[in-house]
């Protein structure tokens, strides 16, 4: 769903089109440009961060109630995950787009320099909106149900930082529900999602601690245009330390849940690299040097997701007898 601070968008709309049929055969020859602005908008590459979780929950639900893949219903959430995610960066990035505009760091977003023209960015939101509300009725009436919830801490979030110090807390929100959902798509009903809500909870505390580190690079040029965050109201050392402790309770979290849903030693050796990768990212970023925060951000946190997800799987196939 929403990756931190750095988002882009995703559809072209007939409606950009002139009346003209020669312009019309111009825009189409140029579609696929649209189109890959459009992905790069969204950032659609960041999906690594969360798809990992809601597969890992979706499928420990599936061991528990019965033991098998369902192919459907993993092709379901990936299409739901991937839908509420374009919604939210394409959303975040429509109504940041001035504040981009006068941050440097930011100024050549795609919607700042025209690559992306609003009304396709607001297109692309819809789609994607579309297509998550489709995905979540085909999965069963629970998940049609909570879809709305789920969709407002979403838009809730880009109005974050115009009213509170601590947008990376909606952040943590929004990013939370995706193994809570992954897993209601399994069971469709809340009892005894308890492990879900346990993975959630790592899930958005893992998300918005890295957004604190994320959000170090902008902390003076918010503090000058009034953007509020972490960083820009306390400090970047306070943001750290924040941060730090975000993941320390993160990884209590997935002891928790291993523990709860019965892994064996392979989880462990996921979380044993986990652990190594939280404090790399810890280790290479500090208050006067933030020049490795992509590399913390992408690469350690890519890792995270990936690792874990990959260790939990072989548990689950092999000693908790996950069958396709």
């Amino acid at each position: 769903m929403a990756t931190p601070r750095d988002p882009r968008d995703l559809a072209v709309s007939a409606t950009d089109l002139s009346a003209s049929s020669a312009s019309v055969g111009t825009e189409s020859a140029r579609s696929p440009g649209k189109v890959k602005s459009f992905l790069k908008l969204v950032a659609i590459e960041h999906s690594v961060f969360a798809l990992p979780f809601a597969y890992l929950s979706a499928l420990t639900a599936m061991q528990v109630y019965g033991g098998r893949v369902r192919w459907l219903d993993l092709l379901l959430i990936t299409v739901a995950m991937v839908g509420a995610r374009t919604f939210a960066m394409a959303a975040n990035r429509i109504l940041d787009r001035r504040i981009d505009a006068r941050n440097p760091r930011t100024a050549n977003r795609e919607l700042v320099t025209g690559a992306v023209s609003v009304r396709t960015a607001w297109t692309g939101a819809a789609v994607a909106l579309v297509v998550f509300l489709a995905a979540a009725a085909l999965l069963n009436p629970l998940c049609l149900l909570l879809a709305p919830l789920a969709v407002v801490p979403l838009v809730v979030y880009p109005y974050g930082k115009r009213f509170t110090n601590w947008p990376h807390v909606i952040l943590a929100i929004a990013q939370a529900v995706g193994p809570v959902g992954a897993w209601l798509a399994v069971t469709g009903t809340l009892d005894g999602s308890w492990p879900a809500w346990l993975l959630g909870a790592a899930v958005g505390l893992w998300i918005g601690g890295f957004d604190l580190i994320y959000a170090c690079q902008d902390a003076e040029v918010d503090r000058e245009i009034g953007v509020h965050s972490v960083p820009a109201r306390y400090g970047k050392r306070f943001a750290l330390h924040a941060s730090t402790v975000a993941h320390v309770v993160t990884f209590a979290l997935f002891i928790w849940f291993g523990a709860l849903i019965g892994f064996g030693w392979l989880w462990w050796i996921g979380l044993a690299l986990t652990a190594v990768a939280f404090g790399y990212q810890h280790v290479v970023v500090s208050p006067t040097d933030l020049s490795k925060v992509n590399r913390a951000f992408f690469t350690a946190n890519g890792f995270v997701g990936i690792a874990l997800f990959v260790f939990a799987l072989l548990d689950l196939t092999i000693r908790l007898n996950l069958r396709p």
